[in-house]
């Protein structure tokens, strides 16, 4: 059964069915995750050893959140008004432009900066990618899409990037900020290369309808409200969903090298093994919440992760960092599982405006979060940083879950009524 499931027939066959435009996308997000995962291991290590104290790191990451979550209903407005591709682009130059100020910064008030245009590129981009992928894949293939692409982005090419990342830094002069500064500088010729790939290869999707007037968050959240279900639960959800990007990956890396030893092999080392989870396990447990539900799937990845944190925190030596960075990985298999629900909570023609109000709602939560974590760090201890998420998780986002119907049936009998 599961052979025949997994065929590799069957995946060629997945893969000629699907839109060019989302073969683009997939593509153009493996090239990005390969320029994040080779910077991923040092960011933060480089922005505290330009004079940021844990506390300023926290701020730093939570004001970008915070501005990138602002932006994003206007982002999905004009997506809905012009077409998701010249959003997209601009969404890939502010990238670029964060990786150069970084490159240049000698100052922590410099990355600053490069943090706040990063969140901004991050935020326009996965945003426009986000809705292509809601254009191009059809209900029974949208968990599986997603997944497809996580395999190559932070499968793949996250094997490479941590790699090639270790090798610079090496040569360079080890995780100082002479040794990490050639990273960025390379991850901007990557993302330079991604916007000639959307340039050239994407299609001008058309915008979704016309619409003259300016976006308003509370208008478009009744309308969103009225014509959805269940989606205020939902947004207690994702947001405690996303709280590991603030919480978790940014003070990760300083942990290991501060408290356990970790050296610049071991430190990519974790981004890989975290790389190899999503290269063994993201397209069969796609598939399997595309035949089985969405909820399954994430009874089983979420407590992995909260291991991970468990790990991290407890064991002594720094081998035992690979199995934290592998257990990692289950986030970047929950988090395309829990966006496809996220997708199927509304009609398709609110996709735009659902999308812009459930990333600004998450990314606020999240902002808020990430600057407690570096208040926690500096006074309490960074171990509760961790423990503080793990307890977040259990007590908010596992209930609410449990209370949710299972969305890929409510797609099917959607799509059954009309």
């Amino acid at each position: 059964m599961w052979r025949q499931t997994f065929s590799f027939s069957k995946w060629i066959a997945f893969l000629q069915r699907q839109a060019r435009d989302w073969q683009v996308t997939v593509l153009r997000t493996s090239m990005d995750r390969l320029a994040y995962q080779m910077v991923l291991p040092y960011l933060s290590i480089y922005i505290v050893a330009l004079g940021a104290s844990k506390t300023q790191l926290g701020l730093i990451i939570s004001l970008g959140m915070v501005l990138g979550g602002l932006m994003a209903p206007f982002i999905g407005w004009y997506i809905v008004q012009i077409g998701p591709k010249k959003i997209y682009l601009a969404g890939i130059g502010m990238l670029a432009v964060a990786y150069l100020t970084y490159g240049f910064a000698h100052d922590w008030t410099i990355a600053f900066g490069a943090m706040l245009a990063y969140w901004i590129g991050f935020s326009v981009s996965i945003q426009s990618c986000a809705t292509v992928c809601g254009v191009c894949l059809a209900n029974r293939d949208r968990a599986t899409g997603m997944m497809i692409c996580e395999t190559f982005g932070a499968g793949l090419l996250g094997i490479i990037g941590p790699v090639l990342g270790a090798m610079l830094v090496v040569t360079f002069g080890g995780v100082t900020v002479s040794g990490i500064r050639p990273l960025f500088f390379l991850a901007f010729l990557f993302t330079l290369g991604t916007f000639v790939i959307v340039q050239t290869q994407l299609s001008n999707l058309p915008g979704q309808r016309a619409r003259t007037t300016a976006p308003n968050v509370w208008h478009d959240l009744q309308e969103v409200f009225r014509e959805g279900h269940h989606l205020k639960r939902w947004l207690g959800i994702a947001s405690v969903g996303m709280l590991p990007m603030g919480m978790v990956f940014p003070f990760s890396p300083v942990f290991a090298h501060e408290y356990k030893d970790a050296n610049e092999f071991i430190l990519a080392a974790m981004v890989t093994s975290a790389a190899l989870t999503s290269i063994v396990f993201a397209i069969p447990l796609g598939r399997l919440a595309d035949r089985l539900g969405r909820k399954r799937i994430l009874y089983v990845t979420i407590p992995l992760f909260w291991l991970s944190n468990v790990i991290l925190v407890a064991v002594p030596h720094p081998f035992f960092l690979l199995v934290a960075g592998a257990l990692q990985g289950f986030f970047y298999i929950t988090g395309p599982i829990a966006a496809a629900m996220e997708r199927e909570l509304v009609p398709a023609e609110q996709m735009g405006r659902w999308i812009g109000i459930a990333r600004l709602t998450k990314m606020l939560v999240s902002a808020s979060c990430t600057a407690l974590a570096g208040i926690i760090w500096d006074y309490l201890g960074p171990s509760f940083v961790f423990v503080a998420f793990i307890a977040i998780d259990l007590v908010v986002r596992m209930p609410l879950l449990i209370t949710m119907p299972e969305t890929l049936w409510m797609r099917r009998e959607r799509a059954l009524v009309h």
